[in-house]
Order: C-alpha cells, then structure tokens, then sequence
C-alpha cells in the first residue's frame, strides 16, 4: 500500500474527526446514502403529529415520514402541533434516536377544502413552509383536491394558477419545492406547471391516479420527466399490497426512474390488504416497504 504523504495524512485524518463528530442520524445516511428512499405517512399509519409516528416508522423499516400540517376545516390555517417548540423539540429528538427523516409537509386538508376559494392560503402555506424549514424537509404537499379538480372545474384555472405562482414565490423564499397533485394526465400537468412558470412549483406524482384512470403510468413519467417531479406517491387504491399488486409493474416503474435519472422519495400512502384491518399497519405497511425497498433499495 502506497504510504500517505503529510497533506493526505492530515486530510485523512480531519475527515475522520468531522465525520466521528457528526449526530447519530447525520453520520447513518452519510455511510450509506440511497438514491430512493422510501417513506411512510403519518396519517395513514394513524399516528398524526404524535410522537408515536417516528418509533413506528422505525418498527415498520421505513427511512423516513410525510408528517402533515393537521386537520384545516374553517379555521384560518391548519391546527399543527410543530408550532408548539416543546412537542416539536421532542419530535426532533425522536428522530435523532430512530434515524428517520421527515421527507416532507403535508396539507392533506386541501383534500376537501378548495385551494381556488379559501381567503387564507397564504397563511396556511406559509405555515407549511415553516413547518418544512422547522423540521428540515424539502418538500411540501399540496393536493388540489375534489374542490380543485380541473377536469371537472376548468373554470378555477385562472385562480388556481394565480395563486400557486404566489406560493411559488414563498417557496422559492423559503428554499422549499411545493409537490401539487391534480386531475390532470402528465401533458395537462406540463401545460399546467408552464402556466404557473415557477421552478418550485412541482409535480407530487401518485402512481395511483394513472392507474384508477385506466392511463398508461409508464407513459405519464417519462412525458413529466425528471426535473418535474419532485417526489412520488408510491401507492395504489386500497385492496392489495404492492407485491400482489397486477396493475403496477414495480421492476418497470425503477427501470423507468433509472433511466430518467429521477432521484428521491417513494411515499408510501395506500395499498392496505382488504382481508385486514386498516388499523393492522406493522402488517400493511411494513409489507409493502420491505417490498418497495427490495425492488429500489437491492
């Protein structure tokens, strides 16, 4: 072995100290970094903003979670508990322990409440950008929704793309990506993502929508393509796990991500087993992480 000289040697050994000194969590990924990494949701695992979510996270072999913002209803912004700094002190510590990283913010209450219409938006998202800052996630959630449906309500497009330009803004401040789901196919979304001409503004892509529309999903990412997709709903409807799943071609869908260079986190959000209780979730989505992490993590 060729003997180090003085500069090496001291290079050599820096690193090693700065790497030895480095938290618990920060010092596991920086041995071994994946290029997906895979994710389970707070509310689905039905342990929202609670403290319980990050051990079971762990119990499941999950790297990481999509915590949400909390329910919305009428009030003004989204009840969330990461505002509290002693609850949210304590999640931090949680994740130091179990080496789970939060892989984004959810604002899963604009599943039913309409984007398009609610005179706070600006209020809510900005407390989802600080949410994400708060707990070091790069991406945050934003579903359209049933209210936000662009198929079916074309006439909310000049209001819905004004005001995701302006959350573009925010989030380009915030250093944040803001993942939208909609109604639309892959080339309404492109249409969609030109009109709103902002480089924060992103698809949150769900394998489940091209799928429940009969649309080829293969086709759907490679017309989004890599530097518009931000992260992925790893998922389909409930019914089976993603293993027994005939519809959804894992091995094809990484074969595809490959190829586009695409890298990041896979969301799992559904595909419970209908012959279980939804509240079985070691058992639904620990089956379907340790399947997702065999096809994208082997």
């Amino acid at each position: 072995m060729k003997p180090l000289n003085r500069r090496a040697f001291i290079t050599a050994t820096v690193l090693g100290a700065t790497t030895l000194m480095l938290p618990k969590s920060t010092w596991a990924f920086a041995r071994k970094e994946q290029r997906y990494k895979v994710a389970v949701i707070d509310l689905m695992i039905l342990k929202r903003q609670k403290l319980g979510a990050v051990k079971l996270t762990s119990e499941i072999g999950a790297d990481g979670l999509e915590v949400d913002m909390g329910g919305l209803g009428n009030r003004d912004t989204f009840e969330n508990n990461f505002f509290d700094e002693a609850f949210r002190t304590n999640y931090i510590n949680e994740l130091k322990e179990y080496n789970i990283e939060v892989a984004s913010v959810a604002m899963t209450g604009f599943y039913a409440q309409s984007f398009a219409t609610r005179p706070t938006y600006r209020q809510m998202v900005g407390d989802c950008l600080k949410t994400c800052q708060l707990l070091g996630a790069k991406v945050a959630f934003l579903p359209l929704g049933v209210q936000g449906d662009l198929v079916k309500n074309p006439e909310l497009r000049p209001a819905i793309v004004e005001r995701l330009r302006e959350v573009g803004k925010m989030a380009k401040k915030a250093g944040i990506i803001i993942g939208i789901e909609t109604a639309l196919d892959a080339r309404g979304e492109v249409e969609l993502l030109k009109e709103i001409g902002s480089k924060n503004i992103q698809i949150y892509f769900n394998f489940s929508d091209p799928l429940k529309e009969g649309r080829d999903l293969i086709e759907e990412l490679n017309i989004l393509g890599k530097k518009r997709i931000c992260q992925i709903h790893c998922t389909d409807e409930d019914g089976v796990w993603l293993e027994n799943n005939t519809r959804l071609d894992m091995p094809k869908v990484k074969e595809t991500l490959d190829k586009m260079g695409w890298t990041g986190w896979l969301v799992i959000e559904r595909s419970r087993d209908a012959n279980l209780s939804p509240r079985m979730v070691k058992e639904n989505f620990g089956a379907n992480t340790r399947y997702v992490k065999s096809i994208f993590q082997s």
